[in-house]
Order: C-alpha cells, then sequence, then structure tokens
C-alpha cells in the first residue's frame, strides 16, 4: 500500500513528472522609456530710439503710432509700481510670479501674451517703458490669446534722464507651441510699418543711440522724489519713468 500521505504538498499527481520552475526574466540593460517634449520658441525685433521732443501730451498720442498697423484694440501699459519690482512671468518663482499676475492679471489676454513674450526676451524693461501694445499680425484662439505664430507689438517709450525727451523704440514679439518660417520675414515688415508711424509722428528729433535706462554704475542710483522710480542716475535731469525734473541736492 503507498503511503500517499507522504508525498510533498502542492507536488506533482502520480506519475506525471515534476515541472521546474521558470527562471525570472532578464533586468534589461536600457529602461523603455515614453518621451516628453515640450519646445517653446520666442522672438522678439526692437527698433533704434526715436527722440520725441518733450511735452505733456507725448503719452497719450503712443496709441495713434498703430493706427492702422494694429488689428485689436491698442492698450497702453504704464511702467510697473516700485513696490512690484520682482515681479517676473515666470510660474516656478511662485512670490515673482504672484506679483506679475497682480502687476497684470487685468490686462487683454494679447497684452498679457505679449508682456509674458517681451519680458523673458528683455526686450522690454517694464520699470520705465510705456508700453502701447496690439495684435499685429495673426488670430487668435477661442480664449482671446494669440497664436504661436501670430505677432503682437507696437511701441515702447521711455524718458530720457538728461534732455526730458521721450524715446520712443517699435517692438514686436511672437512665440509659444512651435514656429513658422515667414513670421521673422513678417515681424521685419512690421517693425518698419511702426518704426515709419513714430518717424512721421510730428514730433520726431530722429534717431538716438540713448540706450534703455537702468542702475547707474557701480549700483549707485538715486530715487526719483515724484513717482518713487529708484534707480535714477545720480547725475539724471529728468527721471526715466514718470520724465518729471529731478530734485538734487
Amino acid at each position: 500500500m503507498p503511503l500517499e500521505f507522504l508525498r510533498r504538498k502542492g507536488g506533482a499527481p502520480k506519475g506525471q513528472p515534476v515541472v521546474a520552475p521558470e527562471p525570472p526574466p532578464a533586468v534589461p540593460e536600457e529602461a523603455v522609456a515614453e518621451d516628453h517634449q515640450l519646445r517653446l520658441n520666442f522672438g522678439a525685433k526692437t527698433s533704434n530710439g526715436v527722440r520725441l521732443q518733450g511735452g505733456p501730451n507725448l503719452l497719450a498720442a503712443l496709441s495713434g503710432m498703430l493706427a492702422g498697423i494694429a488689428k485689436t484694440t491698442v492698450e497702453v501699459v504704464e511702467p510697473r509700481a516700485t513696490t512690484l519690482a520682482s515681479a517676473s512671468p515666470n510660474i516656478i518663482r511662485t512670490a515673482e510670479a504672484t506679483e506679475w499676475l497682480r502687476a497684470h492679471g487685468d490686462l487683454l489676454p494679447i497684452t498679457r501674451h505679449a508682456l509674458w513674450v517681451l519680458e523673458s526676451l528683455d526686450a522690454i524693461d517694464p520699470a520705465c517703458d510705456t508700453f502701447a501694445c496690439a495684435l499685429l499680425d495673426g488670430t487668435v484662439d477661442t480664449g482671446g490669446y494669440p497664436e504661436y505664430a501670430s505677432i503682437v507689438g507696437g511701441v515702447a517709450a521711455h524718458w530720457d534722464e538728461a534732455t526730458g525727451d521721450l524715446i520712443v523704440r517699435a517692438i514686436v514679439g511672437w512665440g509659444g507651441r512651435g514656429a513658422r518660417g515667414d513670421t521673422d520675414r513678417i515681424a521685419t515688415r512690421l517693425l518698419g510699418l511702426l518704426l515709419g508711424s513714430i518717424l512721421e509722428s510730428g514730433a520726431s528729433l530722429g534717431f538716438t543711440a540713448a540706450e534703455r535706462p537702468g542702475a547707474a554704475p557701480g549700483g549707485a542710483s538715486v530715487t526719483c522724489q515724484h513717482c518713487g522710480y529708484p534707480l535714477v542716475h545720480p547725475r539724471a535731469v529728468y527721471c526715466p519713468k514718470c520724465g518729471m525734473r529731478m530734485l538734487h541736492a
């Protein structure tokens, strides 16, 4: 009589061969990966500065320089308040992004898109530039935001620290998820149209080599007594942000 109770638990039935377990699968040398990529293509063009003789109505005339060129309503953005000096369109830096939204959250989608592109490329200085902006070419999506190949921009202006004249530049920008071959050519043509409109404004004194204002050499600077702009050159006669005459001791 066979002793069935002595068989191993779970063993093969009587008369069948024992099957060896399968070896574990080999560890691959490289993991199978699913790639994810996002490429943002930004571009911008700015013209030389055109000097306009200072006057009380100059800033109000900026939007008129886009007449016949803008495809949408022109929105004028004043220089950013000094209390929001650290604002930046960088979502990773949450404190800076929060200030940026506080400064520009109420603007039109086209203007916000333009500031996002131009500030990312350092083509505009929101601390002292007054920016007249509109859609210049292309289309917008259902939310009112420009498509990647659409061109936005207009004119950016700041006050000359030495003479009190207004320095106006033509500026265009585009960008997003993609690129189009003829965007650069169209942007160059629009920049020429904007520059011609500035020169034909009636107050032009010609081109200027004056660079955009910034901190004085060596980091020394004074604060404007009128608007609080903190980066005025110690020898400046006029504030580059508000255009008021500086009161030096």
